[in-house]
């Protein structure tokens, strides 16, 4: 038989002669449960202050009866609110269902539980559980409890008797509170003290192992605040173990959910969080109209005090930077003032991490100990007071003596942050000192700002503040020695935007991300779908992998499922198998570098989706691994510290003594899988290079393949035909559409075809067809269609930020390409690296006893950006690189840098005349003055038909007879010549070159 619990109120004479105490009017509470019924019955008698009475909100409570000095009032309530009259004692009996289930703040708001719950696991009620006031008051509460049940609330005292129907709850808290909590549970008690602080952790029974290892903590966090700030306010603070997943903080005591208290760290770093808030939060109350800068100064306080202790401070503040950076966009922003809880990961970074920077600012500004002396000062002036943005300013300019109304304006009234660029830096001697100038540019609004500086020397490192309050101010700093480098603010102490070098890729750059994408794999559905439900729940949009174009790309921040999917291949030229677990890891977006790539690995779906809700906790790192929901690993890419600028590049010297002959790198690296010689296309020393190279591999017993840029790929078979004999010299360069293709004199290659050819080597077509490339310089990857698609290749590593930048220079300096879309363009050139990379691969695994000569522009091979480093990831074969020497070569530019003489490369003789290809053949248009073949006949408007017995029809076919003409060799040249009346009538003629 169920038992209904009744609650008998015993205190009417008291009630009757009851007053408020001060300011604050006496609220008296009591409470009984059937938690059975999930059913709460409550009596609240509150004392009417003011003659006009009072407004009591009682959301979804339902009022039994009321009784205004022990009369019966009908209760009058509308929308959910109760109007009172008068002064004396109301009295409101009433009860209320909490059973329904609860709902929490979601993925994006963990700890915050929006319902109250009565059951048989326990009650927790932390809001609108009884007749709520709009005012602070002095609570009084007696809570009859189940049998084995124990209840937590506020209070400095606690008593418990026995009653027949269950256990009551005593609760006396002196202070005044905004409203006040009840937890209750079948808890296990642990008991210490400090300082005369009774101290009490309160776990179910199959956590009650935590008991003595959260006490430990509360000790030693009370120790540490009590130190930095003043005294405990309070008789008591108690943990409490919560079956819901709550993270609250009430004065005298935390309410953590269970999977909460679980966490190794919780103990140690968020227990000491929820401390600090007995002062700031908990006694020195906020004052929520003008906004809530307690999680602010608590997180500071608290999580960075505790990273800064362990050197990790930089660290935690670059992640305060990231955060905001990637979760608070523009129609998410507001002034701190404005925050009043934590409702997104957007406002969390707002009210939890610019806070905390704001109080960081706050102590670089007045230092140490005027900002801890401060904060003592408000811990004891405005004790149990509402307290605001404007009072803290105020206790802090009458410690520091200083006007702070500048600084919490531009903090606190005003949103977003600074953007900081620093242009034109640079080395400039002024008087005969090093002097280091530069210019630091705000676009917005200016801020006044303090930038620590760092410049590094030949003789030392020279540290200094500087101060800036303009749009664009020069700064000029002298330096003891020769400056090599300057850093600006490498600590983070600034709240400001940090540069893509600074930002490192991390999970919360996909999380705020507003535009993202789930990237379905075609197999494999079923092992993430419910890791698909989950980030579709949060927003994300979902697109099959093989229908992601490059706009997807370039627009959104992607979460590809699977290591192997084909859009990895096309951004990053990878292709991984399944490992163990579940792990994350996260890349910048090749294609648009204020994005993310997030590639998820499932070994199954248990670990997919043991770990996917994990997720949203672990937004400031780039990698992550979970074996069975258990993180084993974690960790944040490496990027730049602060503002770096280079001031004075290194000067090398080559002392040619030292130098080393050809034929000595020849016999240092002929052993090498792979050998690319770089070449100025124009220069015919170069291509010497090139052929002594291949001729000293040869005379070395060698067994390799030329690959060639400069023909490609669909006719490899024209070349195979030429090598072995099949076709002659002119038909070749017909067949491999040589001087349409490549344009350059055939007379600079054709030593080293001559070669390959007389000793049987292997010449490779390694290049992209020139429509295929020319149509995504124009249009992108995107505007290939599907034929076009199958002959680039699968994968492509589009992440080489270096090179990226390089090829961003060479496209400012070419006015030819003013206007075109450099998007395309880095495409474009990565497809032409890409192509000759994996055409060299098919060669190498179909030929595995071969090594390779490659030859290419020094730009496909320098600093191993083009054609190297992507030919070595895909087979892992050692390579070496010789280039002819830059007018300005860096340290890594090469393996070896060559310089040869400049020689006078074989030219082919020309015709002498301008011609146009039209509808009946090659049209003469001009015969240049001096021309080989002016007196031999010919004339202007003749259609050239062949030379000797080589048919022409094309420019290239002229180009091809002509390239090995030597001077004094007689040609016959075949016409057809318009007569007046007769039509076209065919002509021969000889001419001596």
């Amino acid at each position: 038989m169920k038992k209904y619990i009744i609650l008998f109120l015993i205190l009417l004479s008291f009630l009757s002669t009851a007053e408020a105490v001060g300011p604050y009017p006496l609220y008296n509470l009591s409470v009984s449960f059937d938690v059975e019924k999930n059913l709460l019955k409550g009596t609240a008698v509150i004392t009417l202050t003011e003659e006009r009475g009072m407004t009591i909100a009682l959301g979804d409570l339902k009022v039994l009866s009321v009784k205004v000095n022990n009369q019966p009032v009908a209760p009058d309530s509308k929308n959910h609110v109760l109007e009172l009259k008068g002064k004396g004692l109301a009295e409101i009996n009433y009860e209320a269902t909490f059973g329904d289930g609860y709902e929490t703040g979601g993925l994006e708001n963990t700890g915050v539980v929006t319902k109250n719950f009565i059951g048989g696991k326990g009650i927790s009620l932390t809001r609108m559980w009884h007749p709520s006031i709009a005012e602070m008051a002095l609570y009084n509460l007696k809570a009859l409890m189940p049998q084995g049940f124990t209840a937590v609330s506020e209070a400095d005292d606690v008593t418990v008797s026995e009653t027949a129907t269950g256990r009551e709850f005593s609760f006396s808290f002196p202070n005044p509170l905004n409203e006040i909590t009840l937890a209750a549970g079948k808890y296990n008690e642990f008991k210490d003290s400090f300082n005369g602080i009774g101290i009490y952790a309160y776990f179910f029974s199959e956590d009650a192992g935590l008991g003595t290892k959260y006490l430990e903590y509360a000790k030693k966090y009370l120790q540490l605040y009590e130190g930095l700030i003043a005294p405990y306010p309070y008789k008591r603070f108690s943990v409490v173990e919560n079956f819901l997943p709550t993270g609250y903080s009430m004065p005298s005591f935390t309410l953590l959910g269970q999977d909460v208290v679980r966490l190794p760290f919780i103990a140690e770093t968020a227990l000491g969080h929820e401390i600090l808030h007995q002062w700031f939060g908990n006694s020195v109350y906020v004052d929520f109209k003008k906004g809530n800068w307690s999680e602010g100064l608590t997180a500071y306080l608290s999580d960075h005090l505790y990273e800064d202790r362990k050197g990790n401070g930089r660290q935690y503040r670059k992640n305060i930077l990231t955060d905001y950076a990637n979760y608070v966009h523009a129609e998410k922003e507001f002034p701190l003032k404005y925050f009043i809880s934590r409702t997104d990961f957007a406002s969390k970074a707002i009210g939890y991490g610019k806070g905390a920077m704001v109080f960081h600012m706050l102590k670089k500004l007045v230092g140490d100990e005027v900002f801890f002396n401060a904060l003592k000062g408000i811990a004891k002036e405005r004790q149990f007071q509402e307290t605001s943005w404007d009072d803290l300013r105020s206790m802090f300019e009458k410690e520091s003596g200083r006007n702070l109304e500048g600084f919490f304006t531009q903090w606190v009234n005003r949103k977003g942050m600074p953007l900081i660029e620093i242009d034109d830096p640079k080395v400039i001697v002024l008087k005969g000192i090093p002097t280091v100038s530069f210019q630091v540019i705000q676009k917005d609004e200016p801020y006044a700002l303090d930038l620590s500086l760092s410049i590094t020397t030949d003789k030392g490192a020279l540290n200094k503040n500087i101060h800036i309050d303009k749009g664009k101010e020069t700064i000029e700093i002298p330096s003891d020695g020769n400056p090599l480098e300057m850093v600006i603010d490498a600590d983070y102490d600034v709240m400001r935007r940090m540069s893509q070098e600074e930002s490192p890729p991390v999970i919360s750059g996909l999380l705020g991300e507003n535009k993202r994408l789930i990237v379905i794999p075609e197999e494999k559905k079923d092992t993430y779908a419910s890791f698909i439900d989950v980030f579709k729940g949060e927003g994300f949009a979902v697109k099959d992998e093989s229908d992601i174009t490059d706009e997807d790309i370039k627009s959104s921040s992607l979460l590809v499922l699977g290591p192997d999917s084909p859009v990895l291949k096309r951004l990053f030229g990878m292709s991984g198998k399944p490992g163990q677990g579940f792990s994350l890891e996260v890349r910048k977006n090749p294609l648009n570098i204020s994005r993310v790539i997030a590639i998820a690995d499932a070994a199954s779906k248990d670990e997919a989706d043991a770990a996917v809700r994990k997720i949203f906790h672990y937004g400031k790192y780039s990698a992550l691994r979970f074996e069975k929901g258990r993180n084993v690993g974690k960790s944040i890419k490496e990027t730049e510290q602060g503002m770096r600028f280079v001031l004075n590049g290194s000067v090398t010297g080559i002392q040619p003594k030292k130098a080393m002959h050809l034929d000595e790198i020849i016999s240092r690296i002929y052993r090498k899988p792979v050998i690319y010689i770089g070449e100025r296309h124009g220069n015919y020393e170069d291509h010497k290079i090139q052929l002594k190279v291949i001729m000293g591999l040869h005379e070395k017993g060698r067994k390799f393949a030329v690959g060639m840029e400069m023909f490609q790929r669909p006719f490899q078979k024209a070349i195979n035909d030429y090598l072995a004999g099949a076709i002659n010299e002119k038909q070749f360069l017909k067949s491999t559409e040589y001087f349409k293709r490549w344009q350059f004199d055939y007379n600079l290659y054709r030593e080293i075809i001559e070669f390959a050819k007389a000793k049987n080597i292997p010449i490779v077509a390694l290049n992209q067809w020139s429509e295929i490339t020319k149509k995504v310089a124009k249009e992108g990857l995107d505007g290939l269609d599907f034929l076009e698609k199958r002959e680039i290749p699968e994968g492509m590593d589009m992440a080489d930020e270096e090179y990226k930048s390089l090829l961003s220079s060479v496209f400012k300096s070419h006015r030819q390409l003013q206007g075109a879309n450099f998007d395309h363009f880095y495409e474009s050139q990565l497809l032409w690296d890409e192509t000759m990379a994996n055409t060299a691969d098919e060669f190498l695994k179909k030929n595995p006893d071969r090594q390779m000569v490659v030859l290419a522009g020094v730009g496909h091979i320098m600093h191993g950006y083009g054609i190297p480093k992507r030919l070595f990831r895909l087979n892992g074969k050692d390579f070496v690189t010789l280039i002819p020497s830059m007018a300005t070569p860096d340290e890594d530019i090469a393996d070896y840098v060559l310089f040869p003489e400049p020689l006078q490369a074989p030219s082919a003789l020309k015709l002498g005349v301008v011609l146009k290809e039209a509808e009946g053949g090659l049209r003469i248009e001009e015969i240049i003055p001096g021309s080989r073949i002016k007196n031999s006949g010919v004339k202007k408007g003749d259609v050239l038909f062949s030379l000797d017995d080589w048919k022409v029809e094309t420019i290239d076919d002229v180009k091809i007879f002509m390239f090995d003409r030597k001077e004094g060799d007689t040609i016959k040249i075949k016409v057809y010549r318009k007569k007046l009346l007769s039509g076209y009538h065919t002509m021969e003629f000889t001419a001596t070159l």
